[in-house]
């Protein structure tokens, strides 16, 4: 019953079956055969044409779904094999929509994140344009071994933003793999502060280091070294010379914490929300979530400053904008990839301020799950 010359087709069969009845039907019956014929075939007629108005007003609503409306009213069927249809191409639309809407937003959120990406990585390539004619101009045999120095440390960094960069975008797309598997949470703690010895040795910042060797927890003991460390390198460098990292583990009933804590600024409120977002600018530039502010300055200074090219940059241009990329710190992902880790072993990773001062970073895993 897709189309009215179908339904005429029915009709003319039912038409003809009750017409060979009746000639058939004894001479007496031959009047009620046919009373009773024609009554079905009104009724067959009639709720032939509901349906087929019902069909087509079906179609007529997925036709304009598919062709971007957003209307979908299909509140007016009542009871029978139409209403089930219905109600399953209403279930159906609205998961579409549903999809329709979640890969615009991932769409976008693709755009703003390259976008990030691409200024970011602007900024340690700027810095290697003006460096380049300096070591070109550099007569000084040690000036130049020392501009080349912090030109491979640009390229070094440049290499860390792609490589942090690429392990979100996997933990985003769900295709990191995580062990699952009992950890000593002390183990995971030295793992992670023992590449920044030296670093905090060079800053002249305390490390202390207050471990309950018998803690454990679930999870993946590298992934979580590295989420470990990007938080205390953060900590490190929001701690002046002479202040104290320091890292504790315990372990209860409810969870295994890992925390640190220094005694550096802190956090400002106003950034305390955002502090684990993506390329989050901060809005007090002394405080944490600031840092990529101060790298888009440095970064627009230094194009301010190249005129017809980077090899009109001025040396303290060049400098400025080296200061600015040296440390990974400037980009603000570490501390977006540590809760990208630590979220995705089924922990939770929380900052807040200690009440003496500093900021303290908490990572708990829990022992249950309600």
């Amino acid at each position: 019953m897709g189309s009215l010359s179908t339904l005429l087709r029915q009709a003319a069969v039912l038409a003809a079956l009750c017409a060979v009845l009746a000639w058939l039907a004894p001479a007496d019956a031959k009047l009620w055969v046919v009373a009773m014929g024609v009554v079905s075939l009104g009724l067959f007629c009639g709720i032939s044409l509901y349906r087929h108005r019902q069909i087509m007003r079906l179609a007529a609503e997925i036709d304009e779904v598919l062709h971007g409306g957003r209307r979908v009213d299909f509140s007016t069927c009542r009871e029978g094999d139409v209403a089930i249809l219905t109600s399953e191409l209403a279930k159906m639309v609205a998961r579409l929509g549903r999809t329709r809407d979640q890969l615009s937003h991932e769409r976008n959120a693709l755009a703003d994140a390259l976008a990030d990406v691409s200024h970011q990585i602007r900024t340690p390539l700027t810095a290697i344009g003006l460096m380049l004619p300096l070591i070109e101009r550099t007569d000084d045999g040690r000036e130049r071994r020392r501009l080349v120095r912090e030109l491979e440390g640009m390229l070094d960094q440049v290499s860390w933003l792609v490589t942090t960069l690429l392990k979100i975008a996997k933990v985003d797309a769900g295709a990191m793999h995580v062990e699952r598997r009992e950890v000593l949470a002390g183990e995971v703690a030295r793992r992670a502060v023992g590449p920044l010895a030296t670093a905090m040795d060079l800053r002249d910042v305390n490390l202390v280091l207050d471990l309950d060797e018998a803690a454990t927890f679930v999870g993946d003991a590298p992934w979580s070294a590295e989420a470990l460390e990007n938080i205390v390198k953060n900590c490190m460098e929001h701690t002046p010379a002479g202040g104290t990292v320091t890292v504790t583990v315990r372990e209860d009933a409810l969870a295994t914490t890992l925390a640190v804590s220094d005694t550096g600024p802190g956090i400002a409120a106003e950034d305390l929300p955002h502090i684990f977002e993506r390329f989050y600018r901060g809005r007090d530039e002394g405080a944490r979530g600031a840092e990529d502010s101060r790298s888009a300055n440095g970064l627009q200074g230094g194009e301010g400053g190249r005129g017809t090219g980077a090899a009109g940059a001025h040396p303290s241009v060049a400098a400025a904008v080296v200061d600015e990329v040296r440390q990974p710190a400037g980009f603000g992902i570490g501390l977006s990839l540590a809760q990208a880790l630590i979220s995705a072993q089924g922990g939770t990773l929380r900052a807040a301020n200690n009440p003496e001062g500093g900021a303290r970073f908490e990572i708990a895993f829990p022992k249950l799950v309600v």
